[in-house]
């Protein structure tokens, strides 16, 4: 029969205590407690995370509700129940090695691979995934020229275009080329409408987006290149638009409209404007910033060296 008290008692004096003890002779060991802490806790919420998702947490919560009914039937004197208990919870690492096999091998396999440093919150770069996206954004605007299908993609950049994409309907996906493809397929629910694709997800699909004037347009294009005028004249967002008519790929930026556009130009379009413009922007601000410190703390170091001679010179 295990008894619980002593147990609590004895991982109490023998550790609980004898830590609190070797933290006050080395108050430096306190550091390394709480890095422990936090490494246990982010490791914790991240396994919940994947079991939360998976068939596992039922058995979780099943191993929680054993380990209570174990506590309980200590203290209320249930010694039978707690015999039986107890013998199960001696084989609990056991079955639990068994039951969660197959998450143990795959969590095994995926030692070194991106799912792994995934799991650590190590993603890649925002340009590199970006380019990525843009890549299977340009596969997929490919192949709905080739098949002649409708298609409007709006991408998302430092304005943000809520208010379009609460038009249409919720999506929230990884980008991928099959998705936007089967999107626009025709006499589907979501194909008449645009695409938004905002912080590397597919946000909405089926998205109402204002009209250009016919004045800012050729008579002979219709209401998809319009729309994707009047999103890029209201927003910094770029929109690539293909043909039903034609098949033709053509791009939306900043007002105008870039007709005929081949798959190697639509993607040089597309990271220059999105990867690197955008990069290039973000540099020049952190060197910009940079330099207002640099002058501020010259500044600053003149003003107190001005300072210091005003003072020896009153004295």
């Amino acid at each position: 029969m295990i008894d619980f008290n002593n147990i609590i008692t004895n991982i109490y004096e023998q550790n609980i205590l004898a830590y609190i003890n070797s933290l006050r002779q080395y108050p430096i060991k306190l550091v390394t407690l709480i890095l422990d802490i936090v490494i246990v806790v982010f490791l914790g919420y991240q396994l919940l995370k994947i079991v939360k998702d998976s068939r596992a947490w039922q058995l979780v919560k099943g191993i929680a509700l054993l380990i209570v009914a174990t506590a309980l039937s200590s203290l209320l004197n249930l010694h039978i129940l707690n015999y039986i208990l107890s013998a199960l919870m001696n084989w609990g690492i056991i079955l639990i090695f068994i039951i969660f096999q197959p998450e143990l091998r795959r969590a095994l396999e995926q030692l070194g691979t991106n799912k792994f440093t995934r799991f650590f919150g190590i993603d890649k770069d925002i340009a590199t995934k970006t380019k990525e996206d843009i890549y299977k954004i340009v596969i997929a605007a490919t192949e709905l020229a080739k098949q002649k299908v409708g298609a409007l993609i709006v991408i998302e950049r430092d304005i943000q275009i809520k208010d379009i994409v609460s038009t249409g309907v919720v999506i929230d996906s990884q980008i991928s080329p099959q998705l936007l493809v089967n999107i626009f397929v025709p006499k589907t629910p979501l194909h008449d409408g645009a695409v938004v694709i905002s912080n590397n997800k597919i946000a909405a699909a089926a998205c109402m987006l204002p009209l250009a004037s016919d004045k800012d347009i050729a008579k002979e294009l219709g209401t998809r290149h319009r729309a994707a005028i009047g999103i890029s004249k209201e927003s910094d967002s770029i929109a690539v638009v293909v043909s039903e008519e034609t098949g033709k790929i053509s791009v939306a930026k900043d007002g105008t409209l870039i007709a005929d556009v081949k798959e190697d130009a639509l993607k040089k379009i597309l990271i220059n404007n999105i990867v690197s413009k955008r990069l290039y922007d973000e540099n020049l601000k952190r060197k910009e910033r940079f330099k207002n410190i640099k002058e501020y703390l010259r500044n600053k170091k003149q003003k107190d060296k001005s300072k210091e001679n005003t003072d020896e010179e009153s004295k």
